[in-house]
């Protein structure tokens, strides 16, 4: 069974556990509990915990979807099993899917409450969780799961509650990419998460900037990746015009970690022998200028990435 793909249960299931008694519930907490767990999960941590299968039952068909939301997420780094049994188990990701989908009408004009970003990004990190896993990861994106994520991504807003959104969404990618997988690099690659990505890079706050250029160097480090970014000019231009930015804005408020993934995006564009040729002529004055010296003492890492840099844009062709 696909469990994504069973949508049109959402509302069934929400309202059936409004009106069932409490032996309904009971069937349907064992129904879970008895799920087996695929035999080739190879996780540390079994779940072995009744409460478990108690709030996934209350998520998919009792009243108090909010607070198994809550319990839920404090699950996730306790159980490694946790993915499969949210992704296995029937209604729970039609459920997760409606929380997402319930909040679109707040987006624009912007209406979003804190309780109201708050439940979703609950609702989001599991969703985390399941793309973190190498069992679901594969599964989720078959659904095509992340592109329920996009509004919130193309979100402009700088009120706290959609910041919050941003940074939650911005999660569920960071997940899938953080393994290196090909698989996740190509299904990206024909979303629009790099031009998203980009203009949160521009303008967001620093956390969110930080988890979105590192979306966008887990892309480029990838060869299906870089190649498809230096493509097209007006693809190579768009990256390499927000990095521009970017590092003049640090000139302003300089950050380690963002300055670093900065250098290593640029290092990566210079594996590239045309973006290399290009590089040569738009690469911002303040990475040789030491304008970020005093950053770059304290990061050697940073440092060496540079090094690196200029020596590849000092190369032959």
């Amino acid at each position: 069974m696909s469990a994504a793909m069973d949508s049109q249960h959402s509302q069934q299931g929400s309202s059936s556990g409004s009106r069932g008694n409490n032996s309904n519930i009971n069937n349907n907490i064992n129904n879970v509990g008895s799920m087996k767990i695929p035999p080739s999960s190879t996780s540390a941590s079994s779940i072995n915990d009744q409460m478990v299968f108690q709030w996934i039952t209350e998520f998919t068909y009792g009243p108090n979807k909010e607070q198994a939301l809550l319990e839920l997420g404090k699950k996730r780094e306790m159980y490694d099993d946790l993915a499969l049994v949210l992704w296995n188990s029937f209604g729970v990701m039609s459920c997760l899917l409606s929380e997402i989908v319930s909040v679109y009408s707040m987006l624009s004009p912007p209406t979003l409450t804190i309780q109201a970003s708050n439940r979703v990004c609950n609702a989001l990190a599991l969703m985390q969780c399941i793309a973190s896993h190498n069992e679901t990861r594969g599964a989720f994106l078959m659904a095509q799961i992340p592109l329920f994520l996009y509004p919130f991504l193309n979100t402009t807003s700088k009120q706290r509650p959609f910041e919050y959104l941003r940074l939650t969404s911005l999660g569920v990618i960071g997940a899938l990419v953080k393994n290196d997988s090909p698989e996740v690099i190509q299904f990206l690659l024909t979303t629009e998460i790099i031009p998203l990505c980009l203009k949160i890079m521009e303008s967001s706050s620093e956390l969110n900037k930080t988890v979105a250029i590192f979306i966008v160097q887990k892309i480029l480090l990838d060869d299906l990746g870089l190649n498809y970014i230096c493509a097209t000019y007006d693809r190579f231009e768009a990256v390499t015009k927000v990095l521009g930015i970017m590092v003049h804005q640090l000139t302003e408020q300089p950050t380690s970690r963002l300055l670093r993934h900065l250098i290593r995006c640029y290092l990566r564009l210079s594996d590239n022998p045309e973006a290399r040729s290009t590089l040569r002529k738009i690469l911002p004055v303040e990475l040789s200028n030491n304008a970020f010296a005093s950053v770059l003492r304290e990061d050697e890492s940073a440092r060496q990435s540079l090094d690196m840099l200029f020596q590849n844009l000092n190369s032959s062709p």
